[in-house]
């Protein structure tokens, strides 16, 4: 009788190990499912934490709107300064809490009484007025972690019905000042939010990259978001996110990008994640704003009013 001897390999004598290519092929395709599976609910719950830190953001930023209009007679802060004279008139520096800037803007202002800095250092000089970058984060969206220049921010204010303290045709303020007192639905009227700049107005495919640069290019993603319009304006005599390019296509709006939402704060400070349609913005088949749509949402009454006219 033949025996295996006590030469022989033990992996013959045991049988082959191993895994065949079948076997191989199946574990690998299991994992591919269980991969396909798995990263979509990873990236819905970044997506989920990037919401909750924009949140965070803006609530914060509403608490500074609040200490703001107590210490300043109940007043709204202004979207941004006019200009006195010319740029050099001192009159158009302010103290931001930790030291002067040439008109700051809505979010830059806040620092006076809020301790919510913008910059770790302002800057006086109106040449450094839109290439300036924001420091603190609480500015900064994390789902647009790119945009960090003070005018073309990510985050807009709804200047038209709070401080629209640009000037108007006829002289004064088109909207300034407005006080607190005066809102009949703070739960309800949007302070700031999620903002596109005045790419709003174009078609989707028009639409080119972030500037950090602070360039005037309005057909940017984020350009002069630092300014948010409401949903319905009036040609000739509303205002626009760039008041020196008053015309539909260079109107701002909010954006969408927490998976299709804009976060949104209201002056009573909850936050909430709204689609454009859902705050009245008329969005078009090829992906562009129009200004049509309502603003009970942004007017200070709760109705569909009007913006104040330039006029």
């Amino acid at each position: 009788m033949n025996r295996l001897s006590s030469t022989t390999p033990n992996s013959l004598r045991r049988g082959r190990a191993g895994f065949t290519l079948i076997e191989l092929l199946t574990v690998i395709a299991i994992i591919a499912v269980l991969a396909s599976l798995l990263l979509p609910v990873l990236a819905r719950a970044k997506s989920t934490g990037k919401s909750a830190v924009s949140s965070s953001n803006l609530r914060q930023i509403s608490y500074g709107l609040a200490i703001y209009a107590q210490s300043n007679d109940d007043i709204c802060v202004p979207g941004r300064p006019a200009r006195i004279g010319v740029n050099s008139d001192p009159r158009n520096l302010y103290d931001v809490g930790n030291g002067q800037q040439f008109r700051p803007r809505w979010f830059v202002t806040l620092g006076a009484q809020s301790g919510l800095h913008a910059f770790e250092k302002p800057s006086a000089n109106p040449a450094d007025d839109n290439s300036k970058c924001v420091d603190n984060k609480i500015f900064i969206c994390p789902e647009a972690t790119d945009r960090i220049n003070n005018r073309n921010s990510g985050y807009g204010y709804n200047y038209q019905f709070l401080g629209n303290s640009r000037s108007r045709v006829s002289g004064g303020h088109i909207n300034f000042p407005v006080r607190m007192t005066e809102l009949s639905v703070p739960s309800s009227t949007v302070m700031a939010a999620s903002s596109l700049g005045t790419s709003a107005g174009k078609p989707v495919d028009a639409r080119k990259g972030y500037r950090v640069d602070g360039s005037g290019d309005t057909s940017a993603v984020g350009n002069h978001a630092w300014s948010l319009d409401p949903p319905r304006l009036v040609m000739g005599e509303s205002d626009f996110c760039d008041d020196g390019n008053r015309l539909p296509q260079h109107r701002s709006a909010v954006e969408g990008r927490h998976r299709g939402r804009a976060a949104v704060v209201f002056v009573d400070t909850h936050v909430q994640m709204m689609t454009p349609e859902e705050l009245g913005y008329e969005t078009k088949m090829d992906g562009s704003i129009g200004i049509s749509g309502h603003n009970r949402y942004f007017s200070i009454s709760g109705r569909d009013d009007s913006p104040p006219t330039i006029r």
